[in-house]
């Protein structure tokens, strides 16, 4: 039975780590779901996850400045702190971190993390430092939390990649576990991005993951990709979106680009719908 009680905003880290403390000292396990805020069901899937597998659960709000490498994305990144709370009571959350700019990033901070290889690509392409921002903040809210678990979604795969070989490059004793992407009625990914589009420009959305559905089952009946690829910008510039980042099939342990999936893959995109970034990735069954 999930608690009722509003969860207990910590904004110290020395608070928060005198909590953490007690529950380790009772033997309880702890779970995190990091987040920029601006909940939605997605993260509230994650949260349900955590609550689920965890004697306790954290879910933190930080909008990274780090990872942001436009300033106008940073500046209109929803921003709803009170809503988020309210929104994860009913699920059990035990706290919600909300580290200021100062405790994460001191005037005098001058550490960076960086993954290679897997940050070569898709995002880490179009994003220079994206990666490295994600990276060096999820190490902190791993340590920070003393989190035996960590609660990510399959919407961000390559994220979600790079945080499991970072923490264990680093020795961080923390499982990360991926959740299957939670979508929209329509197919939409559930994004907090998709707050910043109209009603309309949502129904034109939902465009992208019927064309990356379509084009794996073509995949799967025995057509080239290169072609399913051509005909799926067709569509996505038929359906107003402004340009297409990435459309490939990437091998989803090491993001190798393939043209054919005769290994475990993934199809990830990217495009851009009435000022919107929207990514989304579906598993491509392994040909044969």
């Amino acid at each position: 039975m999930t608690s009722q009680q509003p969860p207990r905003i910590i904004r110290g880290l020395d608070e928060l780590r005198q909590i953490t403390r007690a529950w380790k000292r009772a033997g309880e396990t702890i779970g995190v779901v990091p987040t920029m805020g601006a909940l939605h069901d997605g993260h509230l899937s994650l949260a349900r996850a955590a609550r689920k597998s965890c004697d306790r659960v954290i879910v933190t709000i930080f909008v990274n400045p780090k990872q942001f490498n436009n300033p106008e994305d940073l500046a209109n990144y929803p921003r709803t702190e009170v809503e988020d709370a309210r929104k994860l009571t009913p699920v059990g959350v035990d706290v919600v971190w909300v580290p200021g700019g100062e405790q994460m990033y001191p005037s005098d901070f001058t550490t960076n993390v960086s993954v290679s290889g897997l940050t070569d690509v898709m995002e880490g392409a179009h994003r220079p430092g994206h990666f490295d921002g994600v990276a060096t903040v999820v190490a902190k809210l791993f340590l920070q939390t003393a989190a035996d678990q960590a609660f990510f979604g399959e919407k961000d795969f390559q994220q979600l990649m790079i945080v499991t070989r970072m923490a264990r490059d680093l020795d961080i004793d923390i499982e990360v576990i991926g959740c299957p992407t939670v979508r929209e009625e329509t197919g939409l990914a559930m994004s907090s991005r998709n707050l910043l589009l109209s009603d309309h420009a949502m129904m034109k959305a939902a465009t992208l993951h019927e064309v990356m559905t379509d084009t794996v089952e073509a995949l799967v009946g025995g057509a080239e990709f290169s072609t399913l690829q051509g005909v799926a910008m067709t569509r996505l510039r038929a359906a107003d979106f402004t340009e297409v980042e990435y459309f490939e099939i990437r091998a989803h342990d090491d993001f190798t680009l393939l043209t054919a999936p005769t290994r475990p893959a993934r199809l990830f995109a990217a495009a851009w719908l009435a000022g919107v970034r929207l990514i989304d990735n579906i598993e491509v069954p392994v040909k044969g």
